[in-house]
């Protein structure tokens, strides 16, 4: 169990690392591209080295099965670090922007150089890739970085503590592990940029406190996302789908479906199918789901209470269990729960849920649908199921998230060319890719002159000059 240091050492800690890092950052700003691929390439065979090691964490964390360790933390993270190692010089070249013909006898070019001391707070619920993969990053852009894990899954935390403990210099890369108080102290740093990943309600905390310091942000959070099925979908392939990606990790996804809005045609055949996908992946042999080894826990009795909290309001409110329903505080156990009889004034459908309960919903044309969705707040992302090419433009055209998926679900976080991020309430800032490349760094526009002047727009504004600016105006 890790001790928590008292607040006057733990501040002095901080302070200790963050001065240590900032005095590096300028060395680390100087990097090649060579050297930052060599960090970079540390971490892969580091990762290569320890898998198994890093499957058992989670398991021990919250019961994640290696299978989701390798599907959801591993393949991910790998496929960053092969892009980025990949494009990374190319990445650093200066690149060349055009000039304007007012401003001939100029060039311009625009250059990444790294904004320095950056922090990073990675979430529970995918706590290795949610750490490292943004770290693959800020190194590639050449900053220092500070590390904070989740607390509640001290296991993983640990872990990635000791490989960067093994891997880097401390004024290059640290980890402190703790609870909110550590986060809280380290918020307290004039970093130049954070990268938090986690709630609405804590990244508004984290965006306040990057306020006092004109800190940059970048917020992966989450809410409510919805998939609408409509009357063309493949109901089978669709139900496999959603199934899949609302009880992957229990649910705790920060882009797992939240709930679904089918079109009332369809939904009889769709319900079976999407019950039949849930039996078929947790209970293949008719055995309780609460026996199965390919599906994980509640992360803790907190969240298993809050998510109990939600069904239990759901039900008392005149909701229906449609399917699952059985629970096991004991073991943070929740079936996978389908809900119908769902209405506005149910905590499910006013709060993420961020479990396996879905409630489902039905409507009749997609204008409906539409209006379910644009009365909340934007989400991180939106799910079409759809045959009707018209039916998906209607869609993207009037809706608003942070990435959408057709036909699809949760495969946006694995596409490395694909900005991945919310929109207001659901986050700020991309990642993936160079777009996580350029969020830890400034770009910086250079101008030089090469010949000529801009002498003849110079005071004192005589009649003559004036007739200069009004012609450059006119027709420059």
């Amino acid at each position: 169990m890790t001790t928590q240091p008292s607040d006057t050492n733990l501040r002095t800690d901080l302070q200790s690392a963050f001065n240590a890092q900032r005095g590096h950052a300028s060395q680390m700003a100087l990097t090649t591209a060579e050297q930052r691929i060599d960090r970079i390439r540390q971490i892969q065979q580091w990762v290569n080295a320890h898998e198994a090691e890093i499957q058992q964490a989670m398991y021990d964390d919250f019961r994640k099965p290696s299978a989701e360790v390798s599907l959801g933390e591993l393949m991910a993270l790998h496929a960053e670090i092969k892009h980025t190692i990949r494009h990374l010089k190319t990445w650093m070249k200066p690149q060349r922007l055009p000039t304007p013909m007012a401003l001939i006898g100029t060039r311009s070019h625009l250059i990444h150089e790294p904004k320095g001391n950056v922090l990073i707070i990675a979430p529970w619920n995918y706590p290795f890739v949610l750490c490292i993969r943004p770290l693959v990053s800020a190194l590639a852009a050449g900053n220092v970085a500070i590390l904070k894990p989740s607390e509640l899954t001290p296991h993983t935390a640990r872990l990635i503590k000791k490989m960067i403990s093994e891997l880097f210099l401390p004024e290059e890369v640290v980890v402190f592990e703790g609870d909110a108080e550590v986060s809280k102290a380290l918020l307290e740093l004039p970093f130049n940029h954070i990268f938090f990943t986690g709630s609405p309600a804590v990244g508004r905390i984290v965006m306040a406190a990057a306020a006092k310091h004109l800190a940059s942000v970048t917020l992966e959070l989450g809410g409510k996302s919805p998939a609408i099925i409509d009357e063309s979908a493949d109901v089978n392939q669709a139900a496999g789908q959603l199934a899949w990606g609302k009880c992957i990790n229990n649910g705790q996804t920060c882009i797992a479906p939240d709930y679904l809005l089918v079109q009332e045609s369809v939904k009889e055949p769709f319900m079976q199918a999407l019950k039949a996908s849930l039996t078929t992946m947790y209970s293949p042999d008719g055995q309780p789901v609460e026996t199965s080894a390919s599906y994980a826990r509640i992360v803790n009795k907190h969240h298993f209470d809050r998510i109990q909290g939600l069904l239990t309001d759901a039900l008392h409110k005149g909701a229906t269990v449609a399917h699952g329903g059985s629970v096991n505080p004991d073991t943070n156990f929740i079936e996978p729960t389908l809900l119908e009889g769902i209405t506005d004034d149910m905590l499910v459908m006013q709060e993420e849920i961020f479990g396996p309960v879905l409630p489902v919903l039905t409507y009749i044309n997609v204008d409906d649908a539409l209006q379910v969705v644009n009365k909340r707040e934007k989400p991180l992302a939106l799910y079409i199921h759809s045959r009707n090419r018209k039916n998906i433009q209607y869609i993207l055209d009037r809706s608003s998230a942070g990435d959408t998926v057709v036909n699809d679900t949760l495969l946006q976080f694995g596409n490395v060319e694909l900005p991945f991020g919310g929109v207001n309430n659901s986050g700020l800032g991309k990642s993936n890719g160079f777009f996580s490349f350029q969020e830890f760094s400034n770009q910086r526009g250079v101008m030089q002159r090469e010949f000529g002047t801009m002498k003849f727009i110079y005071p004192p504004y005589t009649e003559k000059v004036k007739k200069m600016i009004n012609l450059v105006i006119k027709y420059l």
